[in-house]
């Protein structure tokens, strides 16, 4: 099985992939675990696309957990699942305040960098992502997934999605 998360800024995306993660007993990636290292500094597009590729090759099955439209893009094409977490701003805004809180100085599970909630976050989350030409990116690559396609729009819907999920992969 391979599973593709995709969605705003603060909106569950890792915390999803290491759900399923724990069901299925698959492997999960999160991308920005590829995107940064150190105190916040980037890695290359080609960099990325390698280790995203080198993690796809070496499991039959895989959770990457992200948006980096231009990184390793075959990604969506391989996908059996693509969940695409379409939170509201101010949900995403309040979850990412809450984990920088709970993160403060020291490094998510996810993310190889201290936490931080600085401006340039946070207008990122409410306003530079929720551009239109962000969001149409977001749904090509929904649109170019080949299995199923799945939008959650609320915490209810990610809980009943969970629950039906790991009834349906224990059977």
């Amino acid at each position: 099985m391979k599973i593709q998360i995709i969605g705003y800024s603060g909106s569950g995306k890792s915390t999803l992939a290491r759900k399923l993660g724990e069901i299925t007993d698959i492997p999960v990636l999160h991308l920005d675990n590829t995107h940064f290292y150190g105190d916040w500094q980037e890695r290359t597009v080609e960099e990325q696309a390698q280790i995203v590729r080198d993690f796809m090759a070496a499991n039959d099955s895989w959770i990457i957990d992200g948006n980096y439209t231009s990184v390793a893009t075959e990604r969506f094409d391989m996908t059996d699942m693509t969940v695409f977490m379409d939170f509201n701003r101010w949900h995403c805004f309040f979850s990412a305040y809450r984990r920088a809180r709970k993160y403060r100085n020291t490094n998510r599970p996810d993310l190889p960098c201290p936490d931080k909630f600085d401006r340039s976050f946070r207008r990122w989350i409410l306003w530079d992502s929720r551009k239109k030409k962000f969001r149409q990116k977001v749904l090509r690559n929904l649109n170019a997934t080949n299995g199923a396609k799945i939008v959650l729009k609320n915490r209810r819907q990610v809980d009943k999605f969970l629950t039906e999920f790991e009834q349906s992969f224990e059977k």
